[in-house]
Formats: structure tokens, C-alpha cells, sequence
């Protein structure tokens, strides 16, 4: 999977928000306020171009020493939000 064309993540009023761009504004018509460590788990998946909940639980693992076990449930319900409201593309 990786995150849908023509979503940005940027900073509003001190938020992390995504947000579509030009024609993806119209189609996407929301925006979400991600927690920072949503948002930098955004910013993997983008940097990875195709990502995991694997992928995303290794990196954030690694990022804050913890064992992945420990961080996988919380970045599957993460990425379950995001397909939720159609941020991701699946291949």
C-alpha cells in the first residue's frame, strides 16, 4: 500500500493536518489532524513510497527502542484509520 496521490501533510495553526492538494482537495474533502507520532509515521510511509504495518512498526521500533511487538497494534489501528477515510492506495 502507500499513501494516496495528492495528500500533503503539513503544519496548520501548530497541527499536523493531511490535507489534499489541487484536484486531490475535491476528491479527499477532509482533513486529518494527526498526533506527532502519527505524523511521523506519515512522513516514513511517504518516504517509503510502498509501506507496511510491518514496514511502519519496524521504523518506529527502531525510532523510540521499543520492541515491535509493542508498537505493531497501534500502527495497525493507525493505518486502519487512514484506509478508513481513503488516504491509502493499495497496489
Amino acid at each position: 500500500m502507500r499513501i494516496r496521490k495528492g495528500l500533503i501533510l503539513r503544519q496548520v495553526g501548530g497541527n499536523s493536518v493531511v490535507m489534499g492538494e489541487g484536484l486531490s482537495a475535491l476528491e479527499f474533502g477532509k482533513m486529518l489532524t494527526l498526533n506527532e507520532t502519527a505524523a511521523w509515521l506519515w512522513q516514513q510511509a511517504e518516504r517509503m513510497g510502498e509501506f507496511s504495518v510491518d514496514s511502519l512498526a519496524a521504523c518506529l521500533s527502531e525510532e523510540y527502542d521499543m520492541n515491535v511487538n509493542d508498537v505493531m497494534a497501534d500502527v495497525e489501528e493507525m493505518v486502519n484509520e487512514w484506509k478508513k477515510v481513503g488516504a491509502i492506495e493499495f497496489l
